[in-house]
């Protein structure tokens, strides 16, 4: 089950068998006001900055959300894909839930990388999401972030979340979208909140990979959302997600990836950490 992304020039494939692929959470407006305050004032220039760290860092993929208000996705979208595949020569993961800005960012990508694979991120169990996003994908050659939920909320059990990854996969084959073309994400919650979210979606996760093979990503930082030592608790639940399936996580790379490169040597996707050593041996010379 190899999930192809491609920018200008790069391919990566996710697949269980390989080293984890990173996913760059860090170009996000709508999580970060000085990205935001930059895009109202029309300065590309730090989401590019941005993207050129997150890639020395050692970022296989790039998410991209301009999502903040004040900001008009529809105009700011497709220039922030334009700006970054001009930058840095990685895939893009087009993270919005407006479907109008999300056509013509695709169509961008398009234009600068007619032969390119972006990720959408994302389309879930919704109704309106499958019908809006999965024609898109379709057309313009995309892979897809399904995100367990659906009219009803979040299930609140592996099996529920089970349920929900099941209809995105069935609709997406339905619209010929390829099953590995389908990235799920079981969604993590907040422990403090509920003590069983961990595990609920540990749980989904090892059900979903089980029963339909598909590759798996995850934004594990919200596991540990109102709770001190936030940088420990992630990373522990990162490592259990990686064990029970998931292979392509939304990180901070830069805090996140030696860490991750670790738990891939453990978990046998290294070879006699011969990644790991290069890496470690690298960031040494640098003093990191």
């Amino acid at each position: 089950m190899e999930t192809i992304l491609k920018s200008v020039e790069t391919t990566v494939v996710i697949a269980p068998h390989r080293p984890t692929v990173l996913i760059g959470e860090k170009i996000s407006a709508a999580a970060r006001d000085d990205l935001a305050r930059a895009l109202r004032d029309s300065d590309l220039a730090p989401l590019i900055e941005e993207a050129e760290e997150q890639v020395e860092a050692g970022a296989d993929v790039l998410e991209v959300n301009v999502g903040a208000p004040g900001v008009d996705e529809v105009v700011w979208l497709p220039k922030a894909v334009r700006a970054i595949l001009e930058a840095v020569d990685v895939p893009v993961s087009i993270d919005t839930a407006d479907f109008e800005a999300l056509e013509v960012a695709l169509s961008t990508h398009r234009d600068l990388a007619p032969d390119g694979k972006p990720l959408i991120n994302s389309v879930n169990g919704e109704e309106r999401y499958l019908e809006g996003i999965l024609p898109l994908a379709v057309e313009y050659g995309a892979a897809v972030i399904g995100m367990t939920l659906d009219d009803e909320g979040i299930p609140q059990t592996p099996e529920a979340r089970l349920a929900v990854a099941q209809k995105i996969v069935e609709r997406a084959e339905a619209a010929c979208l390829a099953r590995e073309d389908v990235v799920i994400d079981c969604m993590a919650l907040s422990v403090s909140t509920d003590p069983q979210a961990g595990r609920v979606t540990l749980e989904a996760i090892r059900k979903v990979r089980e029963a339909l093979g598909v590759n798996m990503t995850l934004g594990p930082s919200n596991v540990s959302f109102g709770l001190p030592e936030r940088e420990k608790l992630d990373q522990a639940f990162i490592a259990m997600a990686l064990q029970n399936g998931v292979n392509c996580p939304i990180v901070n790379v830069g805090q996140d990836r030696r860490f991750i490169m670790g738990v891939d040597v453990i978990l046998g996707r290294d070879e006699q950490g011969l990644r790991f050593i290069e890496t470690y041996r690298e960031q040494s010379q640098e003093g990191g």
